[in-house]
């Protein structure tokens, strides 16, 4: 096993006790608004330990898929998932009513390719659902961000904490109302969110 396999698995351990906090104070009531409207054929990309499950409305049809082998695990013990990137989804054009991305963008090894794989296996009406943290608006966050970018990626498992989001989704989709909070009970590169929708 190598120290970045082994890093996974610690990191799949800690995540749901290290999020907790920030759930507390505020991102279980974010998923829990964001998933409301949730309808028909739902996919859920990079479902990692589960944290949305408990937010769906009754009824969606919902379809989980996670890469990371580490996440993966803790995940089946709660729902059925599928093994798949972001980048590379084994399903065919227009099959979802609605995508759901929460806390992915910021790890996917190409995200470019995985907002385009959002948006391809979206039907022509369908919605993207979103939470990221995202780079800061605050010029001296965002120069802190950039300097701890490669210490953070190298704890957090892979995360960049300087992803200008935003600019990705709007290459593929028309961003709907957006809304900026915080991920409070976090570190600070990590606090600036973005919360909304985004039309195929």
């Amino acid at each position: 096993m190598t120290i970045d396999s082994l890093w996974a698995r610690v990191g799949a351990l800690l995540y749901d006790p290290f999020l907790a906090l920030g759930e507390r104070r505020g991102m279980a009531a974010h998923r829990r608004a964001l998933l409301a409207d949730a309808r028909g054929r739902v996919l859920e990309i990079g479902a990692g330990t589960g944290l949305n499950l408990p937010h769906y409305p009754e009824g969606v049809d919902l379809v989980l898929t996670e890469p990371d082998p580490s996440m993966l695990r803790r995940l089946r013990r709660r729902s059925s998932v599928i093994a798949a990137p972001a980048e590379a989804l084994p399903f065919a054009d227009a099959s979802f009513d609605v995508v759901v991305s929460t806390m992915v963008l910021c790890t996917v090894a190409d995200p470019v390719a995985a907002v385009r794989e959002m948006r391809r296996v979206l039907r022509p009406d369908g919605r993207l659902l979103f939470i990221e943290h995202v780079r800061a608006d605050s010029p001296r966050l965002a120069r802190w961000q950039d300097r701890l970018a490669a210490p953070w990626r190298a704890f957090a498992v892979g995360c960049h904490c300087n992803v200008r989001t935003l600019d990705l989704l709007a290459h593929e989709f028309r961003l709907g109302p957006v809304r900026r909070d915080a991920w409070r009970g976090m570190p600070a590169v990590v606090r600036p969110l973005v919360i909304g929708e985004a039309r195929a």
